[in-house]
């Protein structure tokens, strides 16, 4: 393959991605400037390997799997122990709205109940469900990059939604 069309798969596997793995580096590490310096490194890391990586169908998983070791180099290098679950901007959480008569104020109040409730989850069950929801992993690609079997992955998946579900049906008394 030519050099030019290297760095015409790179932008369009780029425009891509970029959204969704910004979007998960942030919520793991609660920083806009370390989440931009990790997502330039996996693309820098990217336009490096593209030519190895032979099935476009592996890109996804290669970028957040590398995504995923910068941050865990990151914490091994830095020896914090910041909750690098957090999320900083609760605008990009994203909550089914089934009923579009909920004002802008209550689903303010929703998203914000919603981050609290995953501040209380074991890190385990948090980056499955930003992984699931913020970079739209499915759970054979969640278990793959994390080590686990997929029954797992949907276990956690599953009482993470159960335990945001309670949590609003007791305020809401849904």
């Amino acid at each position: 393959m030519s050099a030019r069309r290297h760095i015409i798969q790179f932008t369009l596997i780029y425009n891509k991605y970029k959204g969704k793995v910004y979007n998960y580096v942030h919520k793991m590490v609660n920083d806009i400037m370390l989440a931009e310096d990790i997502v330039q490194t996996v693309f820098m890391k990217l336009y490096e390997n593209i030519k190895r990586i032979n099935e476009l169908d592996k890109i996804e998983f290669w970028i957040f799997k590398t995504a995923r070791n910068e941050i865990f180099m990151h914490y091994r290098q830095k020896k914090t122990h910041v909750d690098k679950y957090g999320v900083l901007d609760s605008s990009e959480l994203k909550i089914a709205d089934e009923s579009n008569t909920l004002d802008n104020l209550e689903r303010k109040e929703i998203k914000s109940i919603v981050l609290n409730i995953l501040n209380t989850l074991p890190d385990e069950q948090k980056e499955v469900f930003m992984l699931k929801e913020y970079g739209g992993m499915s759970y054979k690609e969640i278990a793959e990059l994390t080590g686990t079997d997929p029954n797992l992955v949907k276990s956690r998946l599953y009482k993470t939604r159960q335990k945001i579900f309670n949590e609003l049906s007791k305020i809401y008394e849904l």
